[in-house]
């Protein structure tokens, strides 16, 4: 067999054994899934929650998840964060970033190709020539100019899969990013929703306020006017005078947690705080019924634990990488190009030179360090495993923490409710007897401090109720879902396509 015959074969040899990868194949791993929330109460429950277990009809959380809560402005806000919030910026292009690595580890499937033309003027030593035939003494060598255009190609066949396992790792990685990125986006659009809706509630709190302050003005005034008339007395007009400037103090008080939560929504959107505002409004906020869903959907409606399956899938490609060290490698290369000393003759076909070969190398001695890798890349593997299931019981433990918070805060606002109605109830019999001079101004005076408290608290607790329908909706994903997940073979070119793993 000739040398191109024993070359074929070889190379023949080659793509057989390039369809080995070595390396174990990757299954996720199970997770203990409950099959319902413990939060939802019964289909005949009487609790007055709004969430529900999604049925087959039912569009779910999709897409522009705040618009369930039916705000223009919010809708308008949540808008600019794809645009302008710098961490999603930064995520964006770490997500960039990764999905470069994926080309660049495809590279190594192809050959290397260079091109080194060169023109040397040299002149070389007699003592490199060795001696001359005849003569007593070697003559002097003239300087001469050597042209040369070589082309020189090498290529390492991925005989193990290390190749494919690092193109694999690199793709996984790349949808670990992009699910982070997912993370990243939810994360701010729910921050600006909380923020938002502590901003409303600080602007309902100082409705209650303003009125209050109304409220106390008239009976400061009242109380004045009957100690001029001398019905009163001056300690009567003192508590008075108290209670409104402690009543004017909280309402100013109010702006320094409503100028906070107007920067923090500024600095969500990308726009300095200097520039940005956002106008009073009081008005209540439905909460909207947000189906929940069955804990089994958890796992590929959450960004945060797609990014952590798919680097679990990155730990297990690493291992292949790293089992491949242990057997041969292969590489072919080969010269070709024109090499003439005569500029004139440089490139015409008899100047033409050459050369094909193959080596193959084997570590056969590395104290270990092969061994070691492995074992390593196992264990990250064994990491990655314990934080993907860490990552599913935080993200049951979230759904359930804000489906109890809605259930106890339905109930406690129902109470509440009743405990404004009944102080205000107080307030006005304590107003007829004190005008009936049948009792202090005293009564009257711990009235309004009791209704005020409680008009308070029902405030604050609605802005709880609808600040824990945003975290809900964030635990459940928002409107995420896997299928948004671009596949392995999508993520170089950063195109989109459905769920292949």
């Amino acid at each position: 067999m000739d040398s191109c015959g024993a070359l074929a074969v070889f190379l023949a040899s080659c793509f057989f054994l390039a369809s080995c990868v070595v390396g174990p194949k990757y299954a996720r791993p199970a997770v203990e899934t409950p099959p319902a929330y413990k939060e939802i109460a019964p289909p005949d429950s009487a609790t007055g929650v709004s969430w529900k277990t999604a049925q087959p009809s039912d569009a779910g959380l999709r897409g522009n998840w705040w618009e369930v809560f039916q705000d223009p402005r919010l809708n308008e806000l949540e808008e600019k964060v794809a645009t302008g919030n710098q961490n999603v910026a930064a995520a964006a292009a770490s997500y960039a970033a990764a999905r470069a690595l994926v080309r660049e580890a495809r590279s190594q499937y192809f050959p290397t190709l260079s091109a080194i033309p060169s023109v040397t003027y040299s002149r070389t030593s007699p003592g490199q020539l060795g001696a001359f035939p005849g003569g007593g003494s070697n003559p002097s060598p003239r300087p001469y100019t050597n042209y040369s255009l070589p082309a020189e190609a090498s290529w390492e066949p991925d005989l193990w899969g290390r190749v494919r396992s690092s193109v694999r790792a690199n793709a996984y990685a790349a949808q670990a990013s992009f699910a982070d990125l997912a993370s990243v986006g939810l994360a701010m659009q729910a921050e600006l929703a909380a923020d938002y809706y502590e901003l409303r509630g600080q602007d309902a709190l100082k409705e209650v306020l303003d009125s209050t302050v109304v409220d106390y003005r008239e009976t400061f005034d009242l109380a004045q006017v009957q100690y001029k008339a001398g019905i009163g007395s001056d300690e009567t007009v003192a508590l008075a005078e108290a209670q409104l400037k402690a009543a004017q103090a909280q309402d100013t008080n109010l702006g320094v947690l409503r100028a906070q939560y107007e920067h923090a929504i500024a600095v969500l959107i990308g726009q300095p705080a200097s520039t940005f505002s956002l106008p009073p409004d009081p008005s209540p906020t439905t909460e909207p019924a947000i189906p929940a869903g069955i804990p089994g959907d958890l796992l590929e409606r959450r960004p945060d634990v797609a990014a952590a399956e798919r680097a679990m899938a990155q730990a297990n490609a690493q291992i292949g990488v790293a089992k491949s060290a242990f057997f041969p490698s292969v590489l072919l290369s080969g010269v070709a190009g024109f090499g003439n000393l005569s500029l004139r003759d440089w490139l015409t076909w008899p100047s033409r030179f050459w050369a094909v070969g193959t080596s193959i190398s084997q570590i056969i001695f590395d104290g270990g360090l092969r061994k070691a890798t492995v074992q390593q890349f196992r264990a990250s593997y064994d990491q990655t495993v314990a934080t993907y299931r860490q990552t599913v019981l935080t993200g049951f433990q979230e759904v359930e923490d804000n489906l109890a918070t809605l259930r106890i805060l339905s109930e406690t606002i129902r109470q509440q409710d009743e405990a404004v109605q009944a102080a205000t109830r107080s307030l006005a019999e304590a107003t007829v007897r004190y005008n009936a001079g049948v009792d202090p101004y005293l009564n009257v005076l711990v009235a309004q401090t009791i209704l005020l408290n409680d008009r308070e608290a029902a405030v604050n607790f609605r802005t709880q109720q609808i600040v824990a329908s945003v975290q809900l909706i964030k635990a459940l994903g928002g409107g995420w879902d896997a299928s948004q997940m671009p596949s392995p073979a999508n993520v170089a070119a950063g195109t989109a396509g459905g769920q292949h793993r």
